[in-house]
């Protein structure tokens, strides 16, 4: 077996051995969301049951022409399901990936909203202060016109009285005030948040775009699972696919070249062989009979 032969082997079971592994622990962890309750009896099971696929598909590839019809049956009917297994964990494991995004975006949409209605609330307290303040002003200048005040000494006196409740309405504006940017705060970088999880799920946007023309929310989803069913079939059937092959390769190197003969030398077949010295024999044989038989004839 060529080197060349020898180092396509060894990298068809490390392709094989590490995609399978990716797809053990993606399928472990998508089980392990399924059945929450049990955590690690569901790692213990799922690493075994990864485990006893590949070695059986080695076995049975080994053993295929000696091995009973009934065993070959289960083996085939057994890494059926277990690929089966595996692609469902797969599938609940990407998918709880993309739900898990879909709250991030949806958590920061409530989120925004609930801010802007303590913005929205703050706003209301600013206008109902400054109503109040402007009433006062109006209650000043009513009375002016009026000439019941006398003077700008007689309005500042009033306003003067009012200055304590003046100060208590400033102070709750400006406190309305603080609030709202620190709200705004908030929602500017819930905002950003927003904005790269949008940019995260972009990709998906243009697929949906591209396949049905649109990229509405529903449109979306169905994108993502498109996605994810065309990942399982492609992600544990190859491991499978690559062990099979790392198998025939080492089959087909154990296998001597008995057929082939070695350049440089003719080779001869026996029976032709064994068949040129018995004819040589008789011919010889038939010669000294002859001779004799003419020295016999000489001699009368």
């Amino acid at each position: 077996m060529s080197m060349g032969n020898i180092i396509l082997s060894i990298l068809t079971l490390i392709s094989g051995l590490s995609i399978s592994a990716i797809a053990a622990y993606y399928s472990i962890i998508g089980l392990t969301a399924i059945f929450a309750a049990s955590f690690w009896p569901v790692v213990i099971m799922g690493s075994a049951l990864e485990v006893g696929k590949l070695v059986a598909i080695s076995w049975l590839y080994n053993h295929w022409s000696r091995a009973p019809f009934l065993i070959k049956t289960y083996f085939i009917f057994a890494i059926a399901v277990l690929m089966f297994i595996t692609s469902m964990g797969i599938f609940g494991f990407l998918s709880r990936a993309h739900i898990e995004q879909t709250l991030s975006n949806s958590n920061s949409d409530i989120e925004i909203v609930a801010i802007d209605t303590k913005i929205e609330r703050e706003q209301k307290r600013i206008d109902s202060n400054q109503t109040v303040l402007d009433q006062l002003d109006s209650a000043v200048r009513v009375l002016t016109e009026a000439q019941r005040i006398r003077g700008n000494d007689g309005a500042i006196a009033v306003r003067e009285a009012q200055q304590e409740q003046r100060d208590a309405l400033q102070a709750e504006i400006d406190k309305a005030l603080d609030e709202i940017q620190k709200l705004n705060e908030e929602k500017r970088t819930l905002e950003i948040e927003q904005v790269k999880l949008e940019a995260e799920v972009g990709p998906i946007k243009y697929v949906a775009e591209m396949i049905f023309g649109e990229s509405d929310k529903e449109i979306i989803e169905r994108s993502i699972r498109y996605v994810i069913v065309i990942l399982i079939f492609v992600f544990d059937p190859l491991a499978v696919l690559l062990m099979l092959a790392f198998n025939m390769g080492m089959t087909y190197r154990k296998k001597p070249l008995t057929n082939l003969p070695e350049p440089g030398i003719l080779e001869i077949d026996d029976n032709f062989l064994n068949e040129g010295v018995s004819n040589v024999t008789k011919r010889q044989t038939n010669k000294k009979q002859h001779n004799r038989s003419n020295k016999h004839a000489d001699r009368k």
